[in-house]
């Protein structure tokens, strides 16, 4: 009866080892996983910045043409052009140049995808079908 009353406590000791190794590796797993989604989430930060600061220079560049061309193109072309069309040439020239930072731009943001750490919820749910795997073994 000794080794009968020894067996459960031998098993309740291995199962106790063996939940406090499960609880260690899966905080290790969660803790790594956490670094991995915050090293994501700092890239695609960085290409939003990137998009957001070429947006920003669009507004810029178009401000400064507007003040400083404007101007000075209508005045020239107009020796040569009424002054309506002096300035409707340099209107759209202007928004050509804005177009075209524009489309940069949004090519920026296009890249970074979505804001969402797509590599670490797939490397989640490869972690959660490997854990459902092993449990029903």
């Amino acid at each position: 009866m000794s080794t009968v009353g020894r067996q459960p406590h031998t098993t309740d000791d291995s199962v106790g080892v063996l939940v406090s190794r499960a609880s260690q590796q899966i905080s290790e797993l969660v803790r790594e996983e956490m670094q991995l989604a915050r090293a994501e989430m700092t890239q695609k930060g960085k290409r939003y910045g990137k998009g957001g600061g070429l947006f920003g220079v669009t507004g810029i560049t178009g401000l400064l043409a507007l003040q400083a061309l404007t101007a000075t193109c209508i005045a020239a072309l107009a020796l040569v052009l009424p002054v309506w069309a002096s300035a409707l040439i340099l209107t759209a020239v202007l928004g050509i140049v804005a177009g075209g930072t524009a489309l940069a731009g949004r090519k920026q943001i296009a890249r970074a995808g979505t804001p969402a750490p797509e590599q670490t919820i797939d490397s989640l749910k490869a972690d959660l079908a490997e854990i459902k795997e092993k449990a029903h073994r």
